[in-house]
């Protein structure tokens, strides 16, 4: 099986380039499925996000939802990288992009141990107020429209975010 080792984006398209020199545009994201997975390298984050913009823009999103989506998705990514697999390079990170006429969901997941939801510190506890990192989940839930985490039967964590089309108050139901 060829894998996809050269991308560019345009305006209007993706175009992915394979092992053997063929080429495929995408130009239309309506029912579709994009896999990507990633090692466990931060240096891979500009690309994650320049191809979820991408998708994003394909899928009929507009610049506000784009750039949220985006921040979303380096996050969740970072956070894979970074607290999943402990910037293991050897550990890969997967993201699967589903979209559909009325929603976009993303999955992000990594080969770490897992976490349970509930372990998560609350940023807006007076004791983490002044700390410089744990909101990124925060970012996300506010950014998105729904958000929701599970432990994988082989290992590793998984975090789904969806962004739903012409949404107005996104993120209000994952306000806590």
């Amino acid at each position: 099986m060829a894998s996809c080792c050269r991308f560019c984006v345009s305006p209007n398209t993706i175009t992915l380039q394979d092992d053997h020199g063929r080429s495929y545009v995408v130009s239309s994201l309506n029912n579709a499925d994009v896999e990507l997975s990633i090692g466990s390298d931060l240096d891979y984050l500009d690309m994650v996000q320049e191809i979820s913009d991408k998708i994003s823009q394909l899928s009929g999103f507009e610049d506000d939802a784009i750039y949220w989506i985006g921040l979303s998705v380096r996050e969740a990514v970072t956070n894979a990288i970074q607290h999943g697999n402990q910037n293991d390079k050897n550990k890969k990170v997967f993201l699967r992009f589903k979209i559909t006429a009325d929603r976009l969901l993303i999955a992000v997941r990594d080969q770490g141990k897992g976490i349970e939801e509930t372990e998560i510190p609350d940023p807006l506890d007076p004791k983490n107020l002044l700390k410089p990192g744990g909101r990124g989940i925060f970012f996300i839930r506010s950014f998105m429209d729904n958000v929701r985490f599970s432990n994988c039967p082989e290992g590793g964590s998984e975090l789904v975010m969806e962004k739903l089309q012409n949404q107005e108050h996104q993120g209000e139901e994952n306000d806590n």
